[in-house]
């Protein structure tokens, strides 16, 4: 079944910008999610986001309008009936996703295709809560979609062949690069990113440097574009500790276990730049070290 119209699940960070590059590639879009003020939101963002393409003449202003003119937005999930692929990027927690595809099976056509952009859950787990765990896909989208040209793709054990190809040809028409990774902990990406985001929160947990100080050292001694503890804070700490926690107990290795300070920055609700306060505050002018 060829894909013409893609259903979104979310309409966080993630998923605004999978509707954007959905959009923009000429599929039609249903954008969903339970908050109608989280809908608004996204569609505010993601107008803002064409803007800056059309300022740095990457798209014109006809492929503009025309892209927000394909994305419809609403908080039932019945709307999903006419999508021929559903994509979900929600939160990551097993148990949010799973209670999502049970719900949203039922609405489906039987030849429409499910994805989830987890980016460290089980693939084969999250097939088994749905009705078509053969023609369930992991496309594990990078963060800014927008501008990020990498796209992970993760069978599970029963995904079939159709399936898989269904994920390539999206990811070619979207202009991504795609990343084949086996259906392990985290994948591919994650697997190496996180433990050393995590390893740099150690690194200011035992007073080794201070946040200032291990993010320059990263920076300027590693040719890093951006600090692990600015890094931590625009991925969103909550997503960082989920994903240790789905590394550790997946693979049962000590080197995986979430820094105290990490777990001790998530209780607190300080979760990054999404909550104004992380390792860094972002409250004035300039982001400012918390500690």
């Amino acid at each position: 079944m060829s894909v013409k119209t893609i259903g979104v699940i979310g309409a966080g960070q993630m998923g605004n910008g999978i509707a954007h590059v959905c959009a923009l590639a000429g599929y039609d879009v249903i954008l969903n999610d339970i908050s109608d003020d989280a809908l608004k939101g996204a569609i505010q963002t993601i107008e803002h986001n064409l803007d800056r393409q059309v300022s740095r003449e990457k798209i014109s202003l006809e492929e503009r309008n025309a892209t927000v003119a394909r994305i419809k937005t609403g908080t039932e999930l019945a709307a999903m009936g006419g999508a021929d692929l559903v994509i979900e990027a929600a939160t990551e927690k097993e148990d949010v996703k799973r209670a999502i595809f049970e719900a949203l099976c039922p609405h489906l056509r039987q030849g429409s295709y499910v994805a989830t952009n987890t980016s460290s859950i089980s693939i084969t787990r999250l097939a088994s809560s749905t009705d078509r765990p053969e023609r369930f896909i992991g496309l594990h989208f990078m963060n800014p979609v927008p501008v990020m040209k990498l796209v992970e793709i993760i069978r599970g054990i029963a995904t079939d062949e159709p399936t898989y190809h269904m994920a390539q040809e999206l990811v070619s028409r979207l202009e991504k690069v795609p990343a084949n990774a086996e259906d392990f902990p985290a994948f591919i990406v994650n697997r190496i990113l996180l433990p050393m985001i995590n390893e740099a929160v150690y690194t200011l947990y035992e007073g080794v440097g201070t946040v200032d100080a291990i993010d320059t050292a990263m920076r300027l001694g590693a040719n890093h574009r951006m600090g692990p503890l600015q890094l931590a804070d625009f991925i969103g700490l909550d997503t960082c500790l989920s994903i240790m926690q789905v590394l550790f107990e997946g693979l049962a290795d000590s080197k995986y276990r979430p820094c105290p300070l990490l777990v001790k920055y998530v209780e607190a609700g300080w979760l990054g730049q999404k909550t104004g306060r992380g390792f860094y505050d972002y409250s004035g002018d300039a982001p400012v070290p918390t500690r």
